[in-house]
Protein backbone atom coordinates (compact mmCIF):
# COMPACT_ATOMS: atom_id res chain seq x y z
CA UNK A 1 0.00 0.00 0.00
CA UNK A 2 1.40 3.41 -1.15
CA UNK A 3 1.31 5.97 1.94
CA UNK A 4 2.14 9.98 2.06
CA UNK A 5 1.91 12.61 4.33
CA UNK A 6 -0.61 15.33 3.01
CA UNK A 7 -2.30 18.17 4.34
CA UNK A 8 -6.25 17.20 3.72
CA UNK A 9 -9.03 19.77 3.45
CA UNK A 10 -12.35 18.87 3.63
CA UNK A 11 -15.06 21.22 2.37
CA UNK A 12 -19.12 21.25 2.26
CA UNK A 13 -21.84 23.43 1.53
CA UNK A 14 -23.88 24.38 4.34
CA UNK A 15 -27.71 23.84 4.58
CA UNK A 16 -27.69 22.30 0.95
CA UNK A 17 -30.56 19.61 1.64
CA UNK A 18 -32.72 23.05 2.61
CA UNK A 19 -31.26 24.75 -0.63
CA UNK A 20 -31.98 21.83 -3.24
CA UNK A 21 -35.57 21.73 -1.68
CA UNK A 22 -36.11 25.44 -2.70
CA UNK A 23 -34.49 25.41 -5.77
CA UNK A 24 -33.22 22.66 -7.15
CA UNK A 25 -32.05 23.11 -10.60
CA UNK A 26 -30.62 26.91 -9.10
CA UNK A 27 -28.89 25.73 -6.59
CA UNK A 28 -27.02 22.85 -8.82
CA UNK A 29 -26.24 25.23 -11.42
CA UNK A 30 -24.56 27.86 -9.24
CA UNK A 31 -22.71 25.38 -7.18
CA UNK A 32 -21.03 23.98 -10.52
CA UNK A 33 -20.51 27.38 -11.46
CA UNK A 34 -19.18 28.14 -8.70
CA UNK A 35 -16.73 25.25 -8.64
CA UNK A 36 -15.37 25.36 -11.73
CA UNK A 37 -15.15 29.25 -12.01
CA UNK A 38 -14.02 30.17 -8.50
CA UNK A 39 -12.86 27.18 -6.46
CA UNK A 40 -10.99 25.15 -9.17
CA UNK A 41 -8.52 28.18 -10.13
CA UNK A 42 -7.86 28.62 -6.49
CA UNK A 43 -7.38 25.38 -5.52
CA UNK A 44 -4.81 24.51 -8.91
CA UNK A 45 -3.16 28.39 -7.44
CA UNK A 46 -2.10 26.43 -4.07
CA UNK A 47 -0.73 23.43 -5.70
CA UNK A 48 -3.96 21.28 -4.35
CA UNK A 49 -5.50 18.32 -6.22
CA UNK A 50 -9.53 17.17 -5.83
CA UNK A 51 -9.46 13.59 -5.52
CA UNK A 52 -13.25 12.92 -4.55
CA UNK A 53 -16.45 15.07 -4.82
CA UNK A 54 -19.46 13.91 -2.40
CA UNK A 55 -22.59 15.81 -3.60
CA UNK A 56 -22.37 18.79 -2.18
CA UNK A 57 -18.53 18.46 -0.35
CA UNK A 58 -15.65 18.14 -2.05
CA UNK A 59 -12.08 16.48 -0.28
CA UNK A 60 -8.48 18.21 -1.83
CA UNK A 61 -5.02 17.10 -0.93
CA UNK A 62 -2.63 18.94 -0.37
CA UNK A 63 1.37 19.05 -0.29
CA UNK A 64 2.00 21.73 2.36
CA UNK A 65 -0.08 22.81 5.34
CA UNK A 66 0.34 26.50 4.38
CA UNK A 67 -0.69 25.70 0.65
CA UNK A 68 -4.02 24.45 2.11
CA UNK A 69 -4.75 26.94 4.50
CA UNK A 70 -4.14 29.61 2.71
CA UNK A 71 -6.44 28.30 -0.07
CA UNK A 72 -9.09 27.87 2.83
CA UNK A 73 -8.68 31.17 3.25
CA UNK A 74 -8.96 32.80 -0.25
CA UNK A 75 -12.00 30.26 -0.95
CA UNK A 76 -13.79 31.53 2.21
CA UNK A 77 -13.27 34.88 1.37
CA UNK A 78 -13.93 34.77 -2.77
CA UNK A 79 -17.21 32.67 -1.69
CA UNK A 80 -18.45 35.28 0.66
CA UNK A 81 -17.65 38.46 -2.02
CA UNK A 82 -20.06 36.75 -4.35
CA UNK A 83 -22.61 34.78 -2.53
CA UNK A 84 -22.92 38.65 -0.85
CA UNK A 85 -24.77 39.95 -4.38
CA UNK A 86 -26.78 36.39 -4.44
CA UNK A 87 -30.56 36.42 -2.74
CA UNK A 88 -29.91 35.76 0.50
CA UNK A 89 -32.24 33.23 0.38
CA UNK A 90 -30.24 30.77 -1.88
CA UNK A 91 -26.92 32.05 -0.76
CA UNK A 92 -23.75 29.40 -0.87
CA UNK A 93 -21.82 29.07 2.07
CA UNK A 94 -19.33 26.59 2.98
CA UNK A 95 -17.80 24.72 6.17
CA UNK A 96 -14.00 24.02 5.69
CA UNK A 97 -11.90 20.76 7.77
CA UNK A 98 -8.23 20.60 7.32
CA UNK A 99 -6.14 17.67 8.82
CA UNK A 100 -2.66 16.73 8.71
CA UNK A 101 -1.89 13.26 8.60
CA UNK A 102 -0.89 10.00 6.88
CA UNK A 103 -2.72 8.98 4.27
CA UNK A 104 -3.41 5.96 1.85
CA UNK A 105 -3.07 6.16 -1.87
CA UNK A 106 -5.46 3.81 -3.90
CA UNK A 107 -5.05 5.26 -7.81
CA UNK A 108 -6.61 9.02 -7.77
CA UNK A 109 -8.33 8.22 -4.27
CA UNK A 110 -7.32 8.78 -0.82
CA UNK A 111 -8.37 6.89 2.43
CA UNK A 112 -7.40 6.47 6.23
CA UNK A 113 -7.83 8.27 9.00
CA UNK A 114 -5.96 11.24 7.48
CA UNK A 115 -9.21 12.18 5.51
CA UNK A 116 -11.91 10.96 8.07
CA UNK A 117 -10.57 13.71 10.40
CA UNK A 118 -10.60 16.42 8.36
CA UNK A 119 -14.41 15.34 7.45
CA UNK A 120 -15.38 15.51 11.27
CA UNK A 121 -13.64 18.96 11.71
CA UNK A 122 -15.56 20.43 8.65
CA UNK A 123 -18.83 19.65 10.48
CA UNK A 124 -17.04 21.57 14.06
CA UNK A 125 -16.75 24.54 11.33
CA UNK A 126 -19.08 27.89 11.84
CA UNK A 127 -20.39 28.63 8.02
CA UNK A 128 -17.88 30.59 6.14
CA UNK A 129 -15.66 29.12 8.89
CA UNK A 130 -12.21 26.70 8.85
CA UNK A 131 -11.44 24.46 11.26
CA UNK A 132 -8.08 22.46 11.97
CA UNK A 133 -6.45 19.71 14.05
CA UNK A 134 -3.41 20.22 16.39
CA UNK A 135 -0.81 19.25 13.72
CA UNK A 136 -2.00 21.72 11.55
CA UNK A 137 -2.02 24.23 13.89
CA UNK A 138 1.47 23.01 14.92
CA UNK A 139 2.92 23.36 10.94
CA UNK A 140 0.93 26.81 10.57
CA UNK A 141 2.13 28.85 13.69
CA UNK A 142 4.77 31.07 13.55
CA UNK A 143 4.45 30.53 9.74
CA UNK A 144 1.22 32.68 8.87
CA UNK A 145 -0.23 35.03 10.32
CA UNK A 146 -3.52 33.93 11.67
CA UNK A 147 -5.62 34.25 14.92
CA UNK A 148 -6.42 30.87 16.40
CA UNK A 149 -9.15 29.52 18.75
CA UNK A 150 -8.63 26.79 20.81
CA UNK A 151 -11.46 24.94 21.28
CA UNK A 152 -9.99 22.34 23.31
CA UNK A 153 -10.28 18.29 23.08
CA UNK A 154 -13.02 17.25 20.94
CA UNK A 155 -14.80 14.10 20.34
CA UNK A 156 -15.07 13.08 16.96
CA UNK A 157 -17.85 10.49 15.55
CA UNK A 158 -16.32 7.35 14.78
CA UNK A 159 -12.31 8.56 16.22
CA UNK A 160 -11.41 6.81 19.07
CA UNK A 161 -9.48 9.52 20.94
CA UNK A 162 -10.16 13.05 21.50
CA UNK A 163 -8.35 15.63 19.02
CA UNK A 164 -7.51 19.10 19.81
CA UNK A 165 -9.41 21.17 17.22
CA UNK A 166 -8.50 24.76 16.79
CA UNK A 167 -10.72 27.66 15.05
CA UNK A 168 -9.00 30.40 12.69
CA UNK A 169 -10.94 33.52 13.36
CA UNK A 170 -12.11 35.27 10.06
CA UNK A 171 -13.98 38.02 9.33
CA UNK A 172 -16.58 36.48 7.22
CA UNK A 173 -16.67 33.38 9.28
CA UNK A 174 -21.38 33.90 10.61
CA UNK A 175 -21.80 33.25 13.94
CA UNK A 176 -25.27 35.21 13.59
CA UNK A 177 -27.53 34.64 10.74
CA UNK A 178 -27.32 37.22 7.80
CA UNK A 179 -30.51 39.06 6.72
CA UNK A 180 -33.92 37.66 6.09
CA UNK A 181 -32.80 34.12 4.96
CA UNK A 182 -30.71 32.66 7.62
CA UNK A 183 -33.27 33.39 10.16
CA UNK A 184 -35.88 32.22 8.21
CA UNK A 185 -34.86 29.01 6.74
CA UNK A 186 -33.16 27.16 9.53
CA UNK A 187 -29.65 27.88 8.43
CA UNK A 188 -26.67 26.30 10.46
CA UNK A 189 -25.18 30.19 10.36
CA UNK A 190 -27.95 29.94 13.12
CA UNK A 191 -25.17 29.60 16.30
CA UNK A 192 -26.81 30.96 19.39
CA UNK A 193 -24.72 31.85 23.27
CA UNK A 194 -27.72 29.31 23.85
CA UNK A 195 -27.23 25.80 22.35
CA UNK A 196 -30.57 25.02 21.01
CA UNK A 197 -32.02 21.39 21.25
CA UNK A 198 -33.80 19.55 18.61
CA UNK A 199 -36.06 16.35 19.52
CA UNK A 200 -36.99 13.68 16.91
CA UNK A 201 -40.06 11.69 16.67
CA UNK A 202 -39.20 8.52 18.83
CA UNK A 203 -39.54 5.18 16.83
CA UNK A 204 -42.21 2.85 17.18
CA UNK A 205 -40.35 -0.89 18.11
CA UNK A 206 -44.14 -1.91 18.71
CA UNK A 207 -44.43 -3.31 15.68
CA UNK A 208 -48.39 -1.69 15.37
CA UNK A 209 -48.41 1.06 13.25
CA UNK A 210 -51.83 2.46 14.81
CA UNK A 211 -49.15 2.86 17.85
CA UNK A 212 -47.26 5.51 16.35
CA UNK A 213 -49.31 8.28 18.04
CA UNK A 214 -47.73 7.34 21.35
CA UNK A 215 -44.24 7.35 20.03
CA UNK A 216 -45.04 10.44 18.74
CA UNK A 217 -47.06 12.19 21.82
CA UNK A 218 -44.28 10.78 23.74
CA UNK A 219 -41.61 12.81 21.95
CA UNK A 220 -43.86 15.80 21.40
CA UNK A 221 -44.53 15.80 25.38
CA UNK A 222 -40.90 16.14 26.01
CA UNK A 223 -40.38 18.94 23.62
CA UNK A 224 -43.19 21.04 25.54
CA UNK A 225 -41.80 20.20 29.05
CA UNK A 226 -38.45 21.04 27.54
CA UNK A 227 -39.96 24.45 26.07
CA UNK A 228 -40.45 25.72 29.72
CA UNK A 229 -36.79 25.58 30.78
CA UNK A 230 -36.46 29.47 29.59
CA UNK A 231 -32.69 29.24 29.57
CA UNK A 232 -32.03 27.24 26.13
CA UNK A 233 -34.27 26.91 22.78
CA UNK A 234 -36.31 24.37 22.15
CA UNK A 235 -36.95 23.73 18.12
CA UNK A 236 -40.54 23.23 17.41
CA UNK A 237 -42.41 20.12 17.13
CA UNK A 238 -43.52 20.76 13.54
CA UNK A 239 -39.36 21.59 11.95
CA UNK A 240 -38.33 18.37 14.38
CA UNK A 241 -40.95 15.90 13.30
CA UNK A 242 -40.53 16.62 9.28
CA UNK A 243 -37.09 14.20 9.68
CA UNK A 244 -39.75 11.23 10.77
CA UNK A 245 -39.10 7.91 9.06
CA UNK A 246 -35.97 9.27 7.22
CA UNK A 247 -32.16 7.97 7.46
CA UNK A 248 -30.24 11.45 7.80
CA UNK A 249 -27.16 11.72 9.82
CA UNK A 250 -27.33 13.50 13.41
CA UNK A 251 -25.18 16.06 12.22
CA UNK A 252 -27.06 16.94 9.06
CA UNK A 253 -30.22 17.36 11.23
CA UNK A 254 -28.69 19.46 13.45
CA UNK A 255 -27.14 21.84 10.83
CA UNK A 256 -30.56 21.92 8.96
CA UNK A 257 -32.40 23.09 12.35
CA UNK A 258 -30.08 24.72 13.97
CA UNK A 259 -29.43 22.79 17.20
CA UNK A 260 -26.48 22.03 18.50
CA UNK A 261 -27.87 18.55 20.41
CA UNK A 262 -30.71 16.22 19.21
CA UNK A 263 -32.02 13.63 21.20
CA UNK A 264 -33.45 10.72 19.44
CA UNK A 265 -35.16 7.78 20.89
CA UNK A 266 -37.48 4.30 20.20
CA UNK A 267 -40.85 3.07 22.38
CA UNK A 268 -42.04 -0.04 22.55
CA UNK A 269 -45.36 -0.74 24.21
CA UNK A 270 -46.58 -4.27 25.02
CA UNK A 271 -49.58 -4.29 27.19
CA UNK A 272 -49.11 -2.02 30.22
CA UNK A 273 -44.76 -2.52 30.35
CA UNK A 274 -42.97 0.20 28.47
CA UNK A 275 -39.05 0.06 27.27
CA UNK A 276 -37.91 3.51 26.09
CA UNK A 277 -34.77 4.23 24.74
CA UNK A 278 -33.20 7.46 24.58
CA UNK A 279 -30.12 9.08 23.30
CA UNK A 280 -28.78 12.78 23.14
CA UNK A 281 -26.15 13.82 21.20
CA UNK A 282 -23.97 16.68 19.89
CA UNK A 283 -25.02 17.26 16.62
CA UNK A 284 -21.63 19.11 15.57
CA UNK A 285 -19.75 15.90 16.19
CA UNK A 286 -22.45 13.14 16.01
CA UNK A 287 -20.82 12.03 19.68
CA UNK A 288 -23.21 10.51 22.29
CA UNK A 289 -23.45 12.70 25.62
CA UNK A 290 -25.62 10.18 27.42
CA UNK A 291 -28.45 7.33 26.20
CA UNK A 292 -30.32 5.48 28.79
CA UNK A 293 -33.10 2.85 28.65
CA UNK A 294 -35.91 2.89 31.12
CA UNK A 295 -38.28 -0.13 31.68
CA UNK A 296 -41.05 0.71 33.15
CA UNK A 297 -44.82 0.15 33.68
CA UNK A 298 -47.41 2.71 31.64
CA UNK A 299 -48.24 4.15 34.95
CA UNK A 300 -44.97 5.62 35.39
CA UNK A 301 -45.13 6.88 31.63
CA UNK A 302 -45.31 10.75 32.99
CA UNK A 303 -41.86 9.96 35.38
CA UNK A 304 -39.87 8.97 32.32
CA UNK A 305 -40.61 12.26 30.59
CA UNK A 306 -39.65 14.52 33.62
CA UNK A 307 -36.49 12.47 34.05
CA UNK A 308 -35.69 12.26 30.52
CA UNK A 309 -36.09 16.18 30.32
CA UNK A 310 -34.51 17.00 33.44
CA UNK A 311 -31.47 15.21 32.19
CA UNK A 312 -31.44 16.68 29.18
CA UNK A 313 -31.46 20.56 30.62
CA UNK A 314 -29.08 19.53 32.93
CA UNK A 315 -26.86 18.21 30.46
CA UNK A 316 -27.09 21.56 28.43
CA UNK A 317 -27.03 23.89 31.39
CA UNK A 318 -24.90 22.66 33.98
CA UNK A 319 -25.46 25.68 36.45
CA UNK A 320 -29.01 24.74 36.36
CA UNK A 321 -30.19 26.52 39.74
CA UNK A 322 -29.36 29.97 37.86
CA UNK A 323 -32.03 29.55 35.35
CA UNK A 324 -36.22 29.67 36.07
CA UNK A 325 -37.85 26.69 35.17
CA UNK A 326 -41.75 26.40 35.01
CA UNK A 327 -42.40 23.33 35.68
CA UNK A 328 -46.14 22.96 34.22
CA UNK A 329 -47.44 19.73 36.09
CA UNK A 330 -49.90 21.01 38.31
CA UNK A 331 -52.70 20.89 35.72
CA UNK A 332 -51.66 17.93 33.13
CA UNK A 333 -53.92 14.68 33.76
CA UNK A 334 -52.60 11.88 35.40
CA UNK A 335 -55.69 9.98 33.95
CA UNK A 336 -53.94 7.39 31.48
CA UNK A 337 -56.95 7.08 29.36
CA UNK A 338 -57.12 10.57 28.94
CA UNK A 339 -53.57 11.03 27.93
CA UNK A 340 -54.26 8.36 25.25
CA UNK A 341 -56.91 10.32 23.78
CA UNK A 342 -55.13 13.60 24.11
CA UNK A 343 -52.62 12.00 22.02
CA UNK A 344 -54.77 10.54 19.44
CA UNK A 345 -56.34 14.18 19.13
CA UNK A 346 -52.28 15.69 18.75
CA UNK A 347 -51.67 13.45 15.92
CA UNK A 348 -54.19 15.16 13.43
CA UNK A 349 -54.28 18.45 15.25
CA UNK A 350 -51.17 19.74 13.18
CA UNK A 351 -52.23 18.61 9.90
CA UNK A 352 -54.67 21.73 9.74
CA UNK A 353 -57.32 20.42 7.36
CA UNK A 354 -61.21 20.03 8.21
CA UNK A 355 -61.27 16.65 8.35
CA UNK A 356 -58.04 16.89 10.64
CA UNK A 357 -59.83 19.14 12.62
CA UNK A 358 -62.80 17.55 13.65
CA UNK A 359 -60.98 14.31 14.34
CA UNK A 360 -58.80 15.80 16.69
CA UNK A 361 -62.07 18.10 18.18
CA UNK A 362 -63.39 14.57 18.83
CA UNK A 363 -60.30 13.07 20.73
CA UNK A 364 -60.07 15.97 22.40
CA UNK A 365 -63.58 15.54 23.70
CA UNK A 366 -63.23 12.55 25.30
CA UNK A 367 -60.13 13.44 26.77
CA UNK A 368 -62.21 16.50 28.78
CA UNK A 369 -65.00 13.98 29.54
CA UNK A 370 -62.37 11.59 31.57
CA UNK A 371 -60.66 13.90 32.92
CA UNK A 372 -62.72 17.85 32.99
CA UNK A 373 -59.19 19.02 34.83
CA UNK A 374 -57.15 18.34 31.73
CA UNK A 375 -56.74 22.39 31.01
CA UNK A 376 -53.85 21.46 27.77
CA UNK A 377 -57.07 19.20 26.09
CA UNK A 378 -59.57 22.35 26.90
CA UNK A 379 -56.50 24.32 25.55
CA UNK A 380 -56.60 22.33 22.15
CA UNK A 381 -60.05 21.86 22.07
CA UNK A 382 -60.92 25.91 21.93
CA UNK A 383 -57.79 25.99 19.54
CA UNK A 384 -59.31 23.31 17.27
CA UNK A 385 -62.66 24.97 16.90
CA UNK A 386 -60.94 28.85 16.22
CA UNK A 387 -59.15 26.40 13.33
CA UNK A 388 -62.76 25.37 11.81
CA UNK A 389 -63.29 29.03 10.87
CA UNK A 390 -59.81 29.55 9.85
CA UNK A 391 -59.56 26.83 7.42
CA UNK A 392 -63.03 27.43 6.23
CA UNK A 393 -64.71 24.38 7.18
CA UNK A 394 -68.27 23.91 6.48
CA UNK A 395 -71.05 24.81 9.23
CA UNK A 396 -71.47 27.49 11.24
CA UNK A 397 -68.76 29.68 12.04
CA UNK A 398 -70.18 31.85 14.71
CA UNK A 399 -71.04 28.80 16.68
CA UNK A 400 -67.82 27.26 16.07
CA UNK A 401 -66.14 30.12 17.90
CA UNK A 402 -68.47 30.19 21.04
CA UNK A 403 -67.31 27.07 21.35
CA UNK A 404 -63.53 27.89 21.00
CA UNK A 405 -63.79 30.90 23.69
CA UNK A 406 -65.65 28.55 25.63
CA UNK A 407 -62.89 25.94 25.80
CA UNK A 408 -59.76 28.17 26.11
CA UNK A 409 -61.47 29.69 29.04
CA UNK A 410 -62.25 26.68 30.67
CA UNK A 411 -58.79 26.18 29.97
CA UNK A 412 -57.65 29.16 31.80
CA UNK A 413 -59.71 28.76 34.67
CA UNK A 414 -57.84 25.86 34.74
CA UNK A 415 -54.70 27.39 34.60
CA UNK A 416 -53.85 30.50 34.24
CA UNK A 417 -50.05 30.05 33.73
CA UNK A 418 -50.80 27.93 30.61
CA UNK A 419 -49.26 29.28 27.49
CA UNK A 420 -51.14 27.09 25.43
CA UNK A 421 -54.52 28.22 27.01
CA UNK A 422 -53.41 31.96 26.30
CA UNK A 423 -52.84 30.93 22.76
CA UNK A 424 -55.77 29.15 21.95
CA UNK A 425 -58.03 32.52 23.42
CA UNK A 426 -55.18 34.47 21.46
CA UNK A 427 -56.68 32.22 18.28
CA UNK A 428 -60.14 32.70 18.76
CA UNK A 429 -59.92 36.38 19.53
CA UNK A 430 -58.21 36.86 16.06
CA UNK A 431 -60.67 34.89 13.77
CA UNK A 432 -63.77 36.71 15.72
CA UNK A 433 -61.72 39.82 14.10
CA UNK A 434 -60.90 40.89 17.79
CA UNK A 435 -57.30 41.71 16.36
CA UNK A 436 -56.16 43.69 19.65
CA UNK A 437 -57.57 40.94 22.28
CA UNK A 438 -55.79 38.59 20.13
CA UNK A 439 -52.42 40.38 20.14
CA UNK A 440 -52.66 40.98 24.24
CA UNK A 441 -53.86 37.18 24.94
CA UNK A 442 -50.41 35.67 22.57
CA UNK A 443 -48.01 37.93 24.04
CA UNK A 444 -49.35 36.52 27.38
CA UNK A 445 -48.68 33.54 26.08
CA UNK A 446 -45.01 34.50 24.91
CA UNK A 447 -44.52 35.70 28.07
CA UNK A 448 -45.28 32.64 29.90
CA UNK A 449 -42.74 30.31 27.12
CA UNK A 450 -40.52 32.21 24.71
CA UNK A 451 -39.84 28.76 23.09
CA UNK A 452 -43.14 28.67 21.92
CA UNK A 453 -42.37 29.22 17.96
CA UNK A 454 -46.24 29.34 16.97
CA UNK A 455 -46.84 31.97 19.51
CA UNK A 456 -44.29 33.82 19.16
CA UNK A 457 -45.10 34.13 15.22
CA UNK A 458 -48.53 34.80 16.61
CA UNK A 459 -47.50 37.76 17.98
CA UNK A 460 -45.00 39.17 15.16
CA UNK A 461 -47.61 38.48 12.76
CA UNK A 462 -50.25 40.42 14.87
CA UNK A 463 -48.40 42.98 15.76
CA UNK A 464 -48.26 44.03 12.11
CA UNK A 465 -51.66 44.52 12.01
CA UNK A 466 -51.99 46.37 14.51
CA UNK A 467 -49.05 48.93 13.39
CA UNK A 468 -46.35 47.86 15.05
CA UNK A 469 -44.76 46.23 11.93
CA UNK A 470 -41.31 46.57 12.40
CA UNK A 471 -41.24 45.21 15.91
CA UNK A 472 -43.92 42.33 14.31
CA UNK A 473 -41.31 41.72 12.00
CA UNK A 474 -38.34 41.25 14.45
CA UNK A 475 -40.01 39.29 16.25
CA UNK A 476 -41.16 36.36 13.20
CA UNK A 477 -37.49 36.43 12.52
CA UNK A 478 -36.70 35.34 15.93
CA UNK A 479 -40.04 32.55 16.31
CA UNK A 480 -38.75 30.90 12.93
CA UNK A 481 -35.29 30.40 14.20
CA UNK A 482 -37.17 27.89 15.95
CA UNK A 483 -38.62 26.33 13.69
CA UNK A 484 -37.11 26.09 10.75
CA UNK A 485 -38.34 23.45 8.66
CA UNK A 486 -42.33 23.59 9.31
CA UNK A 487 -44.33 22.66 7.02
CA UNK A 488 -46.30 25.72 7.02
CA UNK A 489 -43.43 28.05 6.84
CA UNK A 490 -44.71 29.29 3.33
CA UNK A 491 -47.78 30.90 5.68
CA UNK A 492 -44.80 32.57 8.12
CA UNK A 493 -43.15 33.85 4.52
CA UNK A 494 -46.36 35.29 3.32
CA UNK A 495 -47.05 37.22 6.98
CA UNK A 496 -43.76 38.24 5.91
CA UNK A 497 -44.08 39.62 2.82
CA UNK A 498 -47.18 41.37 3.92
CA UNK A 499 -45.47 43.19 6.48
CA UNK A 500 -42.67 44.43 4.40
CA UNK A 501 -44.94 45.21 1.46
CA UNK A 502 -46.83 47.39 4.06
CA UNK A 503 -42.97 49.08 4.20
CA UNK A 504 -42.39 50.04 0.49
CA UNK A 505 -39.76 46.87 0.72
CA UNK A 506 -40.77 45.61 -2.21
CA UNK A 507 -37.82 43.81 -3.07
CA UNK A 508 -37.36 41.91 0.41
CA UNK A 509 -41.24 41.50 0.51
CA UNK A 510 -40.99 39.62 -3.33
CA UNK A 511 -37.96 37.80 -2.33
CA UNK A 512 -40.21 35.99 0.91
CA UNK A 513 -43.29 35.49 -1.27
CA UNK A 514 -41.50 34.20 -4.14
CA UNK A 515 -40.44 31.14 -0.92
CA UNK A 516 -43.61 30.74 -0.13
CA UNK A 517 -45.21 30.36 -3.83
CA UNK A 518 -42.12 28.02 -4.34
CA UNK A 519 -43.29 25.83 -1.43
CA UNK A 520 -46.68 25.81 -1.98
CA UNK A 521 -47.14 25.89 -5.86
CA UNK A 522 -50.82 24.69 -5.14
CA UNK A 523 -51.62 27.03 -2.62
CA UNK A 524 -54.01 29.94 -4.02
CA UNK A 525 -52.60 31.97 -1.11
CA UNK A 526 -49.05 31.58 -1.60
CA UNK A 527 -49.42 32.51 -5.25
CA UNK A 528 -51.66 35.61 -4.46
CA UNK A 529 -48.72 37.30 -2.21
CA UNK A 530 -46.36 37.06 -4.79
CA UNK A 531 -48.20 38.56 -7.31
CA UNK A 532 -49.02 41.48 -4.92
CA UNK A 533 -45.00 42.03 -4.70
CA UNK A 534 -44.35 41.79 -8.70
CA UNK A 535 -47.24 44.28 -8.66
CA UNK A 536 -45.54 46.71 -6.68
CA UNK A 537 -41.98 46.31 -8.33
CA UNK A 538 -44.26 46.41 -12.00
CA UNK A 539 -42.88 43.65 -12.97
CA UNK A 540 -46.44 43.02 -14.81
CA UNK A 541 -46.18 39.66 -17.07
CA UNK A 542 -44.84 38.12 -13.93
CA UNK A 543 -48.04 39.27 -11.84
CA UNK A 544 -50.39 38.77 -14.41
CA UNK A 545 -48.88 35.06 -14.73
CA UNK A 546 -49.51 33.97 -11.09
CA UNK A 547 -52.94 35.80 -11.18
CA UNK A 548 -53.95 33.41 -13.86
CA UNK A 549 -52.41 30.56 -11.78
CA UNK A 550 -54.42 31.54 -8.66
CA UNK A 551 -57.91 31.53 -11.12
CA UNK A 552 -56.72 27.84 -12.21
CA UNK A 553 -56.55 27.25 -8.30
CA UNK A 554 -59.25 28.43 -7.65
CA UNK A 555 -61.69 30.96 -10.05
CA UNK A 556 -63.14 33.13 -7.09
CA UNK A 557 -60.08 33.72 -4.93
CA UNK A 558 -58.40 36.64 -6.40
CA UNK A 559 -62.34 38.19 -6.95
CA UNK A 560 -63.10 37.76 -3.71
CA UNK A 561 -59.70 39.80 -2.33
CA UNK A 562 -60.49 43.00 -3.97
CA UNK A 563 -61.89 44.13 -0.52
CA UNK A 564 -59.03 42.52 1.38
CA UNK A 565 -58.58 44.00 4.96
CA UNK A 566 -56.04 42.04 6.80
CA UNK A 567 -54.85 45.29 8.57
CA UNK A 568 -56.98 47.83 11.01
CA UNK A 569 -56.50 50.80 8.86
CA UNK A 570 -57.78 50.66 5.68
CA UNK A 571 -55.21 53.53 4.04
CA UNK A 572 -52.98 50.35 4.70
CA UNK A 573 -55.15 48.01 2.84
CA UNK A 574 -55.26 49.84 0.05
CA UNK A 575 -51.53 50.23 0.11
CA UNK A 576 -51.34 45.90 0.03
CA UNK A 577 -53.61 46.00 -2.88
CA UNK A 578 -52.25 49.09 -5.06
CA UNK A 579 -49.95 47.35 -7.49
CA UNK A 580 -52.04 44.91 -8.40
CA UNK A 581 -54.69 47.85 -8.84
CA UNK A 582 -52.79 50.05 -10.55
CA UNK A 583 -52.07 47.32 -13.51
CA UNK A 584 -55.48 46.03 -13.37
CA UNK A 585 -54.93 42.73 -12.16
CA UNK A 586 -57.81 43.39 -9.56
CA UNK A 587 -61.10 45.27 -9.37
Amino acid sequence: MERRLAAILAADVVGYSRLMELDEEGTLNRLTRLRSETLSPLIDRYRGRIFKLIGDGLLVEFPSVVDAISCAIAWQEAVAALERAASEQSELAFRIGINLGDVIIEGDDIHGDGVNIAARLESLALPGGICVSEDVYRQARGKLALEFQDLGPTALKNIAEPRRVFRLVLAQESQEPKGDAKSTLGSPALHTERPAVAILPFDNMSHDPDQDYFSDGLAEDIITALSLWRSFPVIARNSSFSFKGQQIRIEKIAEELGARYVLEGSVRKAGNRLRINAQLIDGRSGHHVWAERFDRELEDIFDVQDEITNRIAATIVPELELFEHKAGKAKRTEDLNAWDYYLKGMETFHDETCQGTRASIEMFEKATQLDPNYCDAWARLGWAFARLVMVGCDGDHKAFLSRAFEASRRALALDDSSSLAHMALSTSHIWAEETEQGLAEAQIALDLNPNFAQVGMAVGNRMDLVGQTKEGIAQMKRSLRLNPRDPMRWRYMAYLSRAYLSLDEFETAANWAQKAAQLRPDLVEAQFRYALCLAHLDQVQEAKTHIERCNEIDPNYVAGKANWRPYAQQARNDHVLSGLKRHGLIG
